[in-house]
C-alpha cells in the first residue's frame, strides 16, 4: 500500500530515495500495539523464565545494575535506530541504513548476519517448546515440532494484520503471566498472602548487594547483556504499519520500557523471596525461581503451569522470528543482495518465499538441534550473543554517520535520539567494554571465536558475488516479481 507510506522528495538513486522502497509493496495492517507485542514476544522468551538465575548467581542483588547497564544500552540503539526508522522506515531496518551509511557490503554484511542467528534462535526455541510438548504426550519431540512449524508458516503466510492480531494475543497471554507474577511476588514480600509471613529485605541482607564482588557484577553483566536481544523487529515491523513515524516512536519507548519493567521487576521478586545461594541457573520449569516462588503462594500445579507459560513464550518468540527473518529476506532480495524469487508476495501483500525459505531453515535448525553434530551446534549458538553486539554497535554507527544528512535535508520526524554524535559514541563505548569483558571470560571469548568465524564466510560470499562496492545508495528492483 504504497499510498499509506509517507513518501520522500528526494532524486532517484540518493539515499533518500531507499526510504520505503522496500516495504512500499508489502501490507500495511500492523498497529502499534502489535509491533508493542511483537517486540515483547520477540525479546521474553525461556530465557526469562529459565536462565534470569545465572546472573543473579553470578553477581547478586548487584546484577540489578547489570540490567540496568544493559537496558541503557538498548535503549541507546533502540532510540537511534528508531530516529532511522520513522525518517527511512524499511522491512531492512538496521540491514538498509549501515548500506546507506557504509556501503553495499555493510547492508549485505548486517541483513544475512542478523538473518542466520533469527534461525539459529528460532530453531533453539522451538526445540525446547517441542521437548516440552513431547513429554506431554508422550510421543517424539520432532512431531510437536512439526505440527508448530507447519501451523506458524500459515500464520506467517495470512494478511499481516491478521498475524499481528495472532501475536498480540499470543504474546499477550505471556505478559499477562508476568504481570500476575509480579504481583503475587509483591504481596509475598510483605506477607499479604495467607499462610505467608513478610519476608522484606532479609535475603538481600545476607547475602550483601555485592556478594561477589565487582568481578561477580561484570561477570553478571555478560549474562545479561543480551537479554534484551529481539526487541530490534519493532523496527522490521513498523514498515508494515500505516504510519511508520508515529508507530515507530510510540511502539519503540513502549516496548524498552515494558521490558525494563518485566525483567528487572521479577529479578527484584526473585532477589527479595530467594536465598542467594539457592538460586541458579534452571533447566526445566520444576527447577525455574518463577515456580518456586509462585509454589510459595500455594499455587496448585505450578509446574505444569510455569511448563505452559514457557511452552507460549518459546512458540511466541518463534513466530515472532520467523515473521522478522522472512522480511530480512525479502528486503535484501528487493536490493538484489538475495534471489529474486524471495521478494515474491502473495494475495496478501505477504513475501510467501521468504516465509518458506524461513520455515525450511527453522525445520534445518532443529535438526541440527536433534542430530547435534559434535561442536557444530554449539559453535553456530555462540556466534548469537556476538551478532547482537555488532548489530547494535553497527545502528550507533550509521546514525552517528546518518544523522547529519537527514537533519540536512529536513527528513528527520519529532523522533530523535539527542546529543548527536556523544550518545552514539557512548553506546558504542559500553559495547566495546563488553567485549573487553567477553574475552577476559573463556565462554564468552567462544561467542567471539564463532562471530568472526561467521562474518568471514558472509564477508567472503559479499566479496566474491561481487556486494563489496563503496558507494551508500541501496539498490532496490523498481518493479519486483508479485505473485497472481
Amino acid at each position: 500500500m504504497a499510498s499509506t507510506k509517507k513518501t520522500q522528495s528526494t532524486s532517484p538513486g540518493s539515499p533518500g530515495s531507499a526510504k520505503a522502497a522496500d516495504a512500499s509493496q508489502l501490507g500495511s495492517g500492523l498497529q502499534v500495539r502489535h509491533l508493542t507485542m511483537m517486540g515483547l514476544g520477540s525479546a521474553i522468551g525461556a530465557g526469562l523464565f529459565l536462565g534470569t538465575g545465572v546472573g543473579i548467581q553470578a553477581a547478586g542483588p548487584s546484577v540489578l545494575i547489570a540490567y540496568i547497564i544493559a537496558g541503557l544500552l538498548v535503549i541507546g540503539a533502540m532510540e537511534m535506530l528508531g530516529e532511522l526508522g520513522a525518517a527511512r522506515p524499511a522491512s531492512g531496518s538496521f540491514s538498509v541504513y549501515a548500506e546507506m551509511a557504509f556501503g553495499r557490503w555493510a547492508g549485505f554484511y548486517l541483513g544475512w548476519l542478523y538473518w542466520f542467528m533469527l534461525i539459529m534462535v528460532l530453531g533453539a526455541e522451538m526445540t525446547g517448546a517441542s521437548a516440552i510438548m513431547a513429554s506431554w504426550f508422550n510421543v517424539e519431540p520432532w512431531i510437536p515440532a512439526l505440527v508448530c512449524v507447519a501451523f506458524f508458516a500459515v500464520v506467517n503466510l495470512m494478511q499481516v494484520k491478521g498475524f499481528g492480531e495472532f501475536e498480540f494475543w499470543f504474546a499477550f497471554i505471556k505478559v499477562a503471566v508476568i504481570g500476575i507474577f509480579l504481583i503475587i511476588g509483591v504481596l509475598l514480600i510483605f506477607g499479604l498472602l495467607p499462610g505467608t509471613e513478610y519476608v522484606g529485605a532479609q535475603h538481600i541482607r545476607e547475602s550483601g548487594f555485592l556478594p561477589n564482588g565487582l568481578p561477580g557484577l561484570a561477570a553478571g553483566l555478560l549474562a545479561v547483556a543480551f537479554a534484551f536481544g529481539g526487541i530490534e523487529i519493532v523496527t522490521i515491523a513498523a514498515a508494515e504499519s500505516a504510519d511508520p513515524v508515529r508507530s515507530i516512536s510510540l511502539a519503540v519507548r513502549s516496548t524498552i520500557w515494558r521490558i525494563s519493567v518485566f525483567y528487572l521487576g521479577s529479578v527484584l521478586v526473585i532477589c527479595f523471596l530467594l536465598p542467594f545461594n539457592e538460586i541458579s541457573g534452571a533447566d526445566t520449569a520444576a527447577e525455574s525461581p518463577f515456580t518456586r516462588i509462585l509454589a510459595l503462594a500455594n499455587i496448585p500445579g505450578v509446574v505444569g503451569i510455569m511448563e505452559v507459560v514457557i511452552v507460549l513464550a518459546l512458540l511466541s518468540a518463534f513466530n515472532a522470528q520467523i515473521y522478522a527473518s522472512s522480511r530480512l529476506a525479502y528486503s535484501l532480495a528487493t536490493r538484489d543482495d538475495a534471489p529474486a524469487i524471495l521478494s515474491v508476495t502473495n494475495r496478501h501483500d505477504v513475501p510467501m518465499n521468504s516465509v518458506i525459505l524461513s520455515m525450511i531453515f527453522a525445520f534445518v535448525s532443529v535438526g541440527l538441534q536433534f542430530w547435534n553434530p559434535p561442536g557444530l551446534l554449539q559453535f553456530l549458538l555462540n556466534a548469537v550473543g556476538g551478532i547482537l553486539i555488532v548489530v547494535w554497535g553497527t545502528i550507533a554507527l550509521s546514525w552517528i554517520k546518518l544523522h547529519p544528512q537527514l537533519k540536512a535535508q529536513g527528513e528527520l520526524t519529532q523522533v530523535q535520539m539527542p546529543w548527536h554524535p556523544y550518545s552514539g559514541w557512548a553506546t558504542f563505548g559500553v559495547l566495546v567494554v563488553i567485549v573487553v569483558l567477553m574475552l577476559f571470560d573463556s565462554g564468552a571469548r567462544q561467542q567471539l571465536v564463532a562471530l568472526v568465524g561467521v562474518s568471514v564466510f558472509i564477508l567472503l560470499i559479499a566479496f566474491f558475488t561481487g556486494r563489496w562496492t563503496r558507494d551508500g545508495e541501496p539498490r532496490y528492483r523498481k518493479h519486483k516479481p508479485k505473485s497472481a
